[in-house]
């Protein structure tokens, strides 16, 4: 009797595991088609190279994930507990729940740039308060209406594949399907290896965007087998950075603006947050964004504001008292208020287009002026940039997703209001805010490189120390440094050097 029990308990075992292989790979297909958020949540790659790694490592990573799951799970259960009709309804259980954390994680990456962890938290929550209350009914409907599908799907595979388990046993489509995905899980690192060891950035930037993702990398592999410089692999990845003996070279030849329109714009820019609540009580109808994320070093930002530049370019400029690449008679620039660039009023018209007035003298705004812009200088001493609130006369800026720069003013006024696209694409750095396709952004400042992908902000020195913050909340971020991402940040950053 023992013995009978024994192979009956054995029997049960093994039809629990074999349907946990097919219940397995239909929540692979699951995974897979929530993943596809991830791709679509950046640029996407370029090369032939970063598009084969882009398919192999979601076909693979993904099914590792979801098969990782069910041996974490619904395998030792099965053991334990081969009762069938209990560990199906627990299997689906325990998959509907992972298929929503995906889910979870996913919205979270789309929209903030990182992944779900514990150091984000404050601001995950504050993502989805905001999604919550901004519209209580539709938010609970919609998630609620995500889980119940998951949650349907899970019970109609779990139930379907029980019961044409025999049928099903007599494919072979799970063989080949399962040498496929290890195929290709062997073929994304073997590439990985290959694009980190020669600097293939299309590649390497993909690091980040599947979750739990840990690719193998060149230094550990290679070097271990001595096929490694690794003194040319530390200074390829070098993040090291210095404005000293630069040359600005302005493009040429220079874009002409042909379809020029007449347009008088005002930037104030005041120096207490006092000062501008008193001109915005006098000035009413402006509309304000809290996305704004400046400098704190005044001199760094006033310039990145004239100029459409960061402040890595700010003393070539000054010592050879470089006028705006735009600057002509008809856009004309008037600055009030910074000494450091003074000089331009030299050549400035009283008849400005652009004027930048700084400082706690009250002015007000142009009786012709066609847009206004309004924000006061953070007096910040702890970080090197922080978020704070602009006002703006042009309703669409306020309804910018994403962080607003100050060279992102100049080159908006330069390249929409004055409808001087080309110019303002060639010589500044700053995004044309109408023409904003990305969350993505660099800038410099007291010797850092910034730079920002959604919510985060990764700030790196000269000596190469560096911490993520988050833009909205300010809170650290335990993210390892993202060195393709960077890699092209400073190439965009260096983009007017010889």
């Amino acid at each position: 009797m023992n013995l009978s029990q024994h192979n009956q308990f054995s029997s049960k075992a093994s039809q629990l595991l074999s349907w946990g292989h097919w219940f397995t790979f239909a929540n692979i297909g699951l995974a897979l088609f929530i993943s596809l958020s991830y791709l679509f949540a950046d640029s996407p790659p370029t090369s032939f190279m970063g598009i084969t790694y882009m398919l192999v490592t979601w076909l693979s990573h993904t099914s590792f994930i979801a098969f990782l799951a069910f041996v974490l799970t619904v395998f030792p259960l099965s053991l334990i507990f081969p009762y069938p009709r209990h560990i199906r309804g627990m299997a689906a259980v325990i998959a509907t729940f992972g298929a929503s954390l995906l889910t979870l994680d996913a919205y979270v990456y789309v929209n903030l740039g990182y992944h779900l962890s514990t150091s984000a938290l404050p601001e995950i929550i504050s993502l989805l308060w905001h999604r919550l209350t901004s519209s209580p009914a539709l938010t609970t409907l919609f998630a609620g209406g995500i889980v119940l599908l998951i949650l349907g799907f899970q019970l109609v595979a779990s139930n379907l594949t029980w019961r044409h388990l025999a049928r099903l046993k007599q494919f072979k489509f799970a063989r080949y399907a399962s040498s496929f995905l290890v195929i290709c899980f062997a073929l994304s690192h073997s590439i990985h290896i290959w694009a980190d060891a020669n600097l293939k950035f299309d590649v390497t930037k993909q690091d980040n965007v599947l979750p739990l993702s840990y690719p193998t990398t060149a230094k550990s592999l290679l070097a271990k087998n001595d096929l490694l410089d690794i003194e040319t692999y530390k200074q390829a990845h070098s993040v090291k950075i210095n404005n000293q003996n630069i040359n600005y070279q302005i493009p040429t030849p220079l874009e002409k603006c042909e379809d020029y329109t007449q347009a008088n714009i005002d930037i104030f820019v005041f120096e207490t947050d006092q000062q501008l609540a008193d001109f915005i009580s006098e000035n009413k109808g402006l509309h304000k964004t809290e996305q704004f994320l400046q400098p704190t070093n005044h001199s760094d930002m006033l310039f990145s504001l004239v100029y459409g530049l960061p402040a890595f370019y700010k003393v070539a400029i000054i010592e050879e008292h470089t006028l705006p690449a735009w600057q002509s008679q008809r856009r004309s620039i008037e600055v009030s208020g910074i000494d450091e660039l003074s000089f331009i009023n030299d050549q400035a018209h009283t008849n400005s287009a652009i004027r930048v007035i700084s400082g706690s003298k009250v002015v007000s705004p142009r009786d012709n002026a066609t847009q206004i812009f309004a924000f006061s200088l953070v007096n910040d001493t702890q970080e090197v940039v922080s978020t704070s609130t602009l006002y703006s006369s042009d309703k669409r800026i306020s309804k910018i997703e994403g962080l607003i720069q100050p060279s992102d003013l100049i080159a908006t006024s330069v390249g929409q209001y004055l409808n001087c696209k080309a110019i303002a694409k060639q010589t500044m750095l700053g995004v044309n805010l109408y023409k904003k396709k990305d969350n993505m952004g660099v800038n410099y400042s007291q010797g850092v490189v910034i730079a920002y992908k959604k919510d985060r902000i990764t700030l790196i020195d000269s000596d190469g120390n560096f911490k993520n913050i988050s833009a909205a909340e300010g809170f650290s971020i335990e993210q390892g440094l993202d060195i393709p991402f960077l890699v092209q940040s400073i190439k965009k950053l260096k983009t007017f050097t010889q």
